[in-house]
């Protein structure tokens, strides 16, 4: 469980209960069914008219992955170049085709590893290797944005409908006005209640959402090109300690692997 996201919903939603209890004792006028059937109901229609529908539920699915753990953290980079480091010696000790058998435990764990494996044992050079990973790697990354861009699509149509839900409200009270006309204060806190339903929907759901989402996934991007180039050099047949300083290029000082210090 990723305990910061479930923190920041928790103290976000007591916060903002809290400061309307102080505020008020009449809290029953911030709770309006229609406003959210207006809100939420508009936002699902629009995105399922824009996008494919497929893609609009994989969205929805990711709201509640980010109360999961991150697949991959800091301190594990250090890790994937270790493992890396690991293959240069099993290639150095036992040749190329020594590898085969851990591109096919990969193969299930993790299909992108074992396929990039697979690519590295079939013969490629480092150039041929290289272009090939990170075509897979942009690719992979822009379809898993998708899902992004859907969520911030949602965000910005939120308020929008929360708008439009307002904008009714004011029309029914406006049309009753003449029959009560001490009703005007009461009817325009209920029409206003729907926009403020559509601007939390999108800063407090949505966007953090997305925005988390995409964090995410710039790790992995990241995790993936750091392995792309271990096994590009492995595909040149580097030795391990080129495979280790090469992939600590790219890490912070404090996460570097040193192969002198793990037993081999």
């Amino acid at each position: 469980m990723s305990l910061t996201t479930i923190l920041g919903i928790l103290v976000g939603i007591g916060l903002f209960v809290a400061s309307i209890y102080i505020s008020t004792d009449n809290y029953v006028v911030f709770l309006s069914l229609s406003s959210v059937l207006m809100v939420l109901g508009g936002t699902f229609a629009a995105t399922f008219i824009a996008y494919e529908t497929r893609y609009v539920w994989l969205a929805v699915k990711l709201i509640f992955k980010i109360f999961r753990a991150p697949r991959m953290g800091r301190g594990q980079l250090t890790g994937e170049v270790g493992r890396v480091v690991k293959w240069g010696y099993l290639m150095q000790k036992k040749g190329i085709n020594a590898l085969e058998q851990e591109a096919t435990r990969l193969g299930k764990e993790e299909p992108f590893l074992g396929w990039a494996m697979e690519i590295v044992i079939t013969g490629y050079n480092g150039d041929d290797v290289s272009d090939m990973l990170y075509n897979a790697i942009d690719s992979s990354y822009g379809r898993n944005l998708v899902p992004v861009n859907i969520l911030r699509s949602m965000a910005g149509a939120a308020p929008a409908f929360g708008m439009i839900g307002t904008l009714v409200g004011l029309v029914i009270m406006l049309d009753k006005m003449g029959d009560d006309p001490t009703s005007l204060g009461a009817g325009l806190a209920i029409a206003l209640i729907t926009t403020l339903y559509g601007i939390v929907a999108a800063r407090f759901f949505f966007i953090p959402a997305a925005s988390k989402i995409q964090q995410r996934e710039d790790i992995m991007k990241f995790r993936n090109s750091l392995i792309a180039e271990g096994l590009i050099m492995l595909a040149d047949r580097k030795g391990p300690r080129a495979i280790q300083d090469r992939m600590n290029s790219f890490l912070d000082p404090a996460i570097h692997f040193n192969m002198d210090k793990t037993p081999q």
